[in-house]
């Protein structure tokens, strides 16, 4: 209207403006005096007036159209006004008219209001009546379509109708019971139906974990595992604040979120919330056990045609990987159920059905999911675990670890004689007949688990006796620990447990600590202890094959690889159960205590040959720290590269500084010399029975020397793969023995750092001090065969001085008794230690032989009383005896033995002829071998007097050390 007002002022004050410019333009003209400025203003008026013209001809001629049919419409408008107000007039006539009419029949008018009322109540009577009649069948489709929630509101309309407005309808009385009957049943079919999308929809849609089944599924699964299980979104990220719709057009199980939530929608319209929320909490248990029943199943038909009776383990993963996955999209499931059902209960009270409102304690929660599913779980567990079998026989494990002495020395202390156990004759178990029937009893057995489980367990659980995936045992753990801790921290994490501890974790922690441990602390020690007790048990070498599976080239002992297979399987339960790393570390400490002691043992009983535990020189030797210290040097610088490329790992090379001159190697072989003559030739006695007359104790020896080489190397490669917890985390595995769910994460990083979980730093440290232990009896068992070889020499070699007669009259051609002994002697020891010992320690054993054999031979000249020309000669037959055979041994001349031999030639010329010789070209021998010399000349010939000895002994010193050598030898 306001438009309007402006519209029509707007042409009157156009008017006005215009008016008034006309007026100012006469009375300008008539006001104006001068004639000239009148005819301006007046040329001005047409100038404009023209334009004016000019421009109204033109936006006539522009909008001609326009203004043509504006006139038209114009009048058609006016037209139809006109029209208008004739019918509106003659309207208000015929309605005066009626309402005169309708004065005079007021009565009748309402009785036929009233009748009219009446066929409209009985019309829509029928029309309900009609579509209740049509509600089964609609109920039905929509059931079948599983609509749910226009179900539900169908059937409770049509009740609700049936029990007010008709219930006086005698003839809905059958139609009424069927619907309250359907109405009674739906909420069970609603309470089904979200059991089958709880239960039935986790079932894994791939088994990527089975063999054989592994690409390219496990990026599906880990993608379902991200999106809550199968596509549901977790329900922390659900809305719930939006108003539940159900549309007739789509499939409601395309969403199953939203497909929940109309089914607790619908249970809250037929007013059954707690009796449905009695329901799904009753029927938790038996689902759950359901899934496992089919999961186990589906896996026992997957696997049927290629089942490893060797790898069963395997498929128990297989199983609790797909459970725990199913698990998992259960209770997401459960929370969705849940967040939907408060939602019912929070906004309830607004919009009331019954008037009754739904209370809280009626509901479950997660709390109750969370123990069915740990019940179950463990149920499981202690069928495949074999719980009720071993608890009964279980053996505990020790839980503490004494710090190992380092001494060494301590071992081979004198000890009281330990008893002799009684030991059975023979045993059948090993042979022929009983391995095959036991392995076809085994393999017979392999599955069959019929008589091996509790059948009131597997009733409880709905497994049958053929659905185990594998054979209970305590070792099944090793293969589940690390995903079953994981979905422990799941469970303890969801339920926020404010003791720090599930039931689960509870269950886990008492039968790894009471029962496992125990059994594998059981079971390696008789394993080991089988190995290790026996008269022969360091005695057996492990065969061919065995030895090329290991990569070594000589024999190892039996012992030393089943120790080590034991102390392999301890550590591959460090990995598999690195929450209780320090158990199994204290397992392998313990275990290579005693068979260190059981090595020291077998070592003391070698080297002692009588009731006084009196040893045999080389060990006295090799415990001296002075002899074996300078021994092990010496030898490590001198037999290049063999004693520091044991120490080093393969490949590496010794520097070439390291490599020692000729002249540095005599020099350490001459004062190993004089250091073994000095400590066997200070008394007049021999050696009697202080060496190892039995070759095969040599072979023994080395045999332990290269297993425990080789074992020390590796278990010293395993003690460098691990790494010590640090005081607090150290603090912090302490505390968690009882309650290993509290975990720290710098224990997790460590961890992955490393192939072994952190240890504590006390047992780590004990256990390399056994490793050195080992690699110290190693070191000493090798010395001791360097000791051996040479005490050996001795013990053949000072009888041929001193019992020997060099001045008989007849010639003999055949060298000295002793001197073939010590031949027959060291070809043996060859024989058995070239079998036993790799190349580099052979050569270190036998190495620089001959130069002890020609000191030894030398400096036996003090004690043989006299010789002649034969008795030369015979000495100059053991030499060349014994070079022959040390040649063919060391596959090397023995020089040092053709200077002994010119040596005792020597005594072929006269010592005057000798000191002349020295004079001349200088000192071979040294001042003492010298004086030795002249002194066994004087003893053969008694006609000289000791005066012409004196001269001649007065004679060599002034002639020995004023030569250049005799300097150099003084």
């Amino acid at each position: 209207m306001e438009n309007n007002g402006e519209k029509n002022v707007k042409p009157a004050a156009k008017g006005r403006e215009t008016s008034e410019f006309l007026m100012a333009i006469v009375r300008t003209l008539s006001t104006s005096a001068d004639f000239e400025q009148r005819e301006k203003e007046k040329a001005r008026i047409e100038k404009t007036f023209t334009q004016s013209d000019k421009k109204l001809v033109e936006l006539v001629s522009e909008n001609y159209q326009d203004l043509t049919q504006i006139t038209q419409d114009f009048s058609t408008i006016s037209k139809s006004v006109n029209d208008a107000r004739e019918k509106i007039k003659k309207i208000k006539d015929d309605l005066s008219s009626c309402k005169t009419l309708l004065h005079c029949k007021r009565d009748e008018l309402r009785r036929l209001w009233i009748e009219g009322v009446e066929q409209k109540t009985m019309v829509a009577m029928l029309e309900q009546i009609e579509q209740i009649k049509e509600v089964p069948t609609k109920l039905d489709n929509l059931l079948l379509k599983k609509h749910y929630l226009h179900g539900t509101e169908l059937v409770v309309n049509a009740v609700a109708k049936l029990e007010n407005q008709l219930a006086g309808v005698e003839a809905l009385r059958d139609l009424k019971a069927e619907l309250i009957t359907r109405k009674e049943q739906l909420h069970e079919v609603l309470i089904e139906e979200l059991n089958k999308q709880i239960y039935i929809k986790a079932q894994t849609p791939n088994f990527s974990s089975l063999p054989g089944k592994k690409t390219g599924s496990l990026s599906k699964q880990d993608t379902l595992k991200r999106k809550g299980g199968n596509g549901v979104p977790p329900p922390e990220r659900m809305e719930f604040g939006k108003e539940v719709k159900e549309d007739l057009n789509s499939n409601p199980e395309d969403d199953p979120t939203h497909f929940i939530a109309i089914l607790v929608e619908s249970l809250y319209m037929l007013r059954k919330i707690p009796e449905a929320a009695e329901g799904l909490k009753i029927r938790i248990q038996p689902e759950l056990s359901a899934i496992i029943a089919r999961t186990s199943q589906y896996i026992l038909e997957s696997t049927s045609n290629q089942m490893d009776a060797s790898n069963q383990s395997q498929y128990l993963l297989d199983l609790l990987e797909n459970i725990f996955y199913q698990f998992r999209f259960v209770a997401n499931m459960h929370k969705v159920v849940l967040r939907n059902l408060h939602r019912i209960i929070t906004t309830g009270d607004q919009r009331e059905v019954s008037g009754v409102p739904v209370r809280q304690e009626c509901l479950y929660d997660m709390t109750d999911v969370w123990s069915k599913i740990q019940a179950v779980v463990e149920l499981l567990l202690r069928e495949y675990l074999d719980v009720e079998n071993t608890s009964a026989s279980r053996q505990r494990a020790p839980t503490s670890f004494d710090e190992p002495s380092t001494d060494i020395n301590s071992f081979f202390a004198k000890k009281r004689p330990a008893k002799p156990k009684k030991m059975a004759l023979f045993r059948f178990d090993a042979s022929i007949h009983a391995i095959s029937t036991n392995s076809y009893v085994d393999d017979s057995r392999a599955f069959d688990t019929g008589d091996l489980f509790s059948s009131s367990l597997l009733a409880e659980m709905g497994l049958e006796k053929n659905q185990m995936v594998c054979k209970p045992s305590v070792y099944n753990i090793t293969a589940i620990f690390k995903p079953l801790e994981a979905f422990i921290r799941e469970i303890e994490d969801a339920i926020a447990c404010q003791d720090g501890t599930s039931s689960l974790q509870a269950f886990v922690t008492d039968f790894v600590q009471n029962i496992f441990l125990g059994h594998v602390h059981y079971t390696v020690s008789t394993s080991i202890g089988s190995a290790t007790k026996g008269f022969d048990a360091l005695r057996h070498v492990v065969d061919h094959k065995t030895q090329k599976e290991l990569g070594v080239n000589r024999p190892l002992l039996t012992s030393t690889v089943t120790v080590d297979k034991n102390l392999q399987e301890l550590r591959e339960l460090m990995q598999d159960l690195p929450d209780y790393a320090d158990q199994f570390l204290n397992m392998i400490c313990n275990t290579l205590k005693e068979y260190r002691d059981t090595c020291h043992s077998a070592y003391r009983e070698i080297v002692q040959y009588d009731s006084d535990e009196r040893r045999v020189i080389s060990a006295m030797w090799a415990k001296d720290e002075d002899i074996s210290r300078f021994l092990s040097f010496s030898y490590e610088v001198r037999s290049l590269p063999s004693w520091r490329s044991l120490q080093v790992s393969q490949g590496q090379e010794l520097a070439s500084e390291d490599v020692c001159s000729e002249e540095e190697i005599k020099a350490l072989n001459s004062k190993e010399a004089q250091i073994l003559i000095s400590n066997l030739t200070s008394s007049d006695g021999l050696i009697q029975q202080e060496i190892i007359t039995d070759v095969t104790q040599m072979r023994t020896i080395a045999n332990v020397h290269e297993s425990l080489e080789w074992f020390s190397n590796r278990m010293k490669d395993f003690s460098n793969g691990l790494s010590a917890r640090s005081t607090a985390t150290a603090a912090e595995s302490a505390a968690s023995v009882s309650k290993l769910s509290a975990r720290s994460t710098a224990t997790a990083a460590e961890s992955a750092a490393s192939e072994y979980p952190p240890v504590s730093e006390k047992t780590l440290g004990s256990l390399r001090n056994l490793v050195k232990d080992f690699q110290d009896l190693a070191e000493i068992c090798l010395l001791l065969l360097h000791l051996e070889v040479r005490v050996h020499c001795f013990y053949f070699l000072l009888p041929v001085a001193k019992q020997s007669n060099y001045a008989g009259p007849i010639d003999d051609l055949d060298p000295d008794s002793n001197v073939l002994k010590l031949n027959k002697d060291l070809t043996s020891m060859e024989e058995v230690l070239q079998q036993s010992l790799q190349p580099k320690k052979f050569k270190y054993i036998f190495e620089s032989l001959g130069f002890l054999v020609a000191s030894i031979l030398m400096n036996s000249i003090q004690y043989m009383k006299k010789i002649n020309e034969n008795g030369i000669k015979k000495m100059c037959r053991n030499l060349f005896a014994i070079q022959q055979n040390l040649t063919n041994i060391t596959m090397s001349r023995e020089s040092d033995l053709d200077h002994a031999r010119q040596y005792y030639e020597l005594l072929y010329i006269n010592p005057d002829d000798v000191i002349t010789m020295i004079a001349e070209k200088g000192s071979q021998y040294t001042f003492q071998e010298y004086t030795e010399l002249v002194k066994l000349h004087h003893r053969s010939h008694p006609a000289l007097s000791p005066s012409q000895l004196e001269q001649r002994m007065q004679k060599l010193k002034d002639v020995f050390f004023k030569t250049p050598n005799g300097e150099c030898d003084s």
